[in-house]
C-alpha cells in the first residue's frame, strides 16, 4: 500500500511503515546548512561557486560548518569539488545532477516552510505555555 508515495504494510496492530532512507540521509537534506548551500548553488551562475563566496552568500555560517557541509554534500554526490592547483589554490563547488534535481523537492519543503512558519511559533508558543 502507498501513502504520500511511501509504501506501508497493514498488519493486526495498524499500519508499519518502514524507513525510506537510513536516518543520517534524511537529517542531512533536512539541515538548514544543506539546504542554504545548494540553494546558493542553485540561483550561482552555472551553479558553480568559490567557497568564499558560499560563505559570504550564507548568514551565519562558519567556516567550520560550512566545510562539514560541503564535504558531507560531495561525499553524498549532490554537489562536485573542483580544485584548481594555482597559487593560491582555488575550489569551486558545483550541483550535481542529482544535487540539481533536489531543488524541485527543496522548494516545495521551503515554501511550505515560509507558509506555515507562523502558525508553527504559535502552537510552539500555546504548547510552552500549558507545559508551565
Amino acid at each position: 500500500m502507498l501513502i504520500h508515495g511511501r509504501a506501508y504494510e497493514q498488519t493486526d496492530r495498524g499500519p508499519r511503515f518502514k524507513p525510506c532512507a537510513p536516518n543520517s540521509v534524511l537529517a542531512r537534506l533536512g539541515d538548514k546548512w544543506t539546504i542554504l548551500v545548494m540553494s546558493h548553488l542553485a540561483v550561482a551562475t552555472g551553479h558553480r561557486l568559490r567557497f568564499s563566496a558560499l560563505k559570504n552568500g550564507i548568514e551565519g555560517i562558519t567556516q567550520r560548518m560550512l566545510t562539514l557541509t560541503v564535504r558531507n554534500l560531495e561525499r553524498d554526490g549532490l554537489l562536485t569539488r573542483h580544485y584548481f592547483p594555482e597559487v593560491p589554490p582555488r575550489v569551486e563547488y558545483e550541483l550535481t545532477e542529482m544535487g540539481a534535481s533536489m531543488l524541485p523537492a527543496l522548494e516545495g519543503f521551503t515554501s511550505w516552510i515560509k507558509d506555515n512558519w507562523p502558525r508553527i511559533a504559535e502552537h510552539r508558543e500555546a504548547y510552552d505555555e500549558r507545559q508551565t
